[in-house]
């Protein structure tokens, strides 16, 4: 079976290849009546597409999203909304050296060794430009969420071993967009940038945390036992291409702390918020805050050992587009797989809420 779906109630099916003619999605589920607003959608993918800066990528693709069926006189008809995003400016020779060479890091051998063929052009379904029909669906989940007051902001909180070390109360997050490397940190940001730089003419990579506030969440939100609200948020997060960690509220930190410096009280007024907002896996009405750890792109300039199909040793060196430090792009993926996460765990609260209507 095929996993190309997220969620339950509402349900986000995605499809299409890096190199392929298009990428694309469905959204199922989503409640009739909602106003459509396409421009924001747009503003949502222009956050996650390349080229934005002199530090992503400098493919350039226009991620224009057209909407094929769901949508009628500005608002949703409750059927399936169909989208599709063409791909302009994929470059495929650029990959015709490591068609059967497995670079270190990728998805190349794994895939090889699941179907027994693989799309070798920039990672075919593998490549993280998958990510831009998430950010879609997510956009359509947050234009629901903003009508109930519930807002998700993301930003990057570190980058290789340089971080800010303000919590987001700390912080003004009104500054995100203002930042290439959308950290509202001002002068920790340039020493982000810098890094990054300097990394890339290295032909190297970094990696990094991006860290989540869901602010004005309800309290009941999260259905245990097995999909307690912060174990889907957990899956939402390590499905995002080169995620390899998450953590909520103090995450590791709290394995050093005595349960009495721990233990949140759901008390008003309280300020301490270690759980992340998240208690018995539902929801207690505080923000929700994670962290997602972004490991360094795998695709580098420099020349590097692996294995070819044959299973001989062969240095290579990697041509193509690609970042040097994938976090200020995923920012918009973070959120966007937060709010499917939330609009989903919303809906099923309202089924468990059906007969207190009545």
């Amino acid at each position: 079976m095929a996993a190309n779906t997220f969620g339950t109630l509402f349900r986000l099916t995605t499809f299409g290849e890096s190199h392929g003619q298009a990428i694309g999605g469905i959204v199922d589920g989503c409640p009739a009546g909602i106003p459509f607003d396409q421009e924001f959608i747009q503003t949502e993918l222009d956050r996650r597409k390349p080229g934005q800066s002199h530090i992503t990528t400098p493919r350039t693709e226009d991620d224009q999203v057209e909407i094929l069926s769901g949508v009628f006189d500005g608002k949703t008809t409750g059927t399936p909304i169909a989208f599709v995003i063409k791909n302009k400016d994929q470059i495929s020779k650029d990959y015709d050296s490591i068609k059967d060479i497995y670079r270190p890091g990728h998805a190349d051998y794994t895939y090889d060794a699941k179907y027994g063929h693989r799309d070798h052009r920039g990672s075919g379904r593998a490549s993280a430009r998958e990510t831009a029909s998430r950010v879609v669906g997510g956009a359509i989940a947050k234009m629901i969420l903003h009508r109930m007051g519930i807002d998700i902001i993301a930003y990057v909180s570190r980058v290789h071993k340089i971080e800010t070390t303000k919590t987001y109360k700390d912080l003004n997050l009104s500054k995100i967009e203002e930042s290439i490397i959308r950290c509202p940190d001002e002068e920790i940001a340039i020493e982000m940038i810098n890094l990054i730089e300097f990394t890339r003419q290295e032909g190297d990579s970094l990696g990094g945390t991006i860290t989540c506030v869901c602010k004005e969440v309800p309290a009941g939100l999260g259905e245990p036992v097995f999909d307690k609200l912060n174990a889907t948020l957990g899956h939402a997060m390590l499905s995002i291409n080169a995620v390899k960690g998450f953590e909520i509220g103090d995450g590791f930190a709290s394995t050093y702390k005595k349960g009495s410096e721990h233990n949140d009280s759901i008390r008003e007024g309280t300020a301490s918020n270690h759980d992340g907002g998240i208690q018995g896996g539902i929801s207690n009405g505080k923000d929700i805050v994670f962290n997602v750890a972004f490991k360094p792109v795998s695709t580098i300039s420099k020349s590097q050992t692996t294995t070819n199909k044959d299973g001989e040793q062969v240095d290579f060196s990697t041509e193509g587009r690609h970042d040097p430090c994938v976090l200020p792009r995923a920012v918009p993926i973070v959120e966007a797989m937060a709010a499917l996460v939330l609009i989903d765990a919303l809906l099923l609260q309202n089924t468990q809420n059906i007969l207190k209507t009545q």
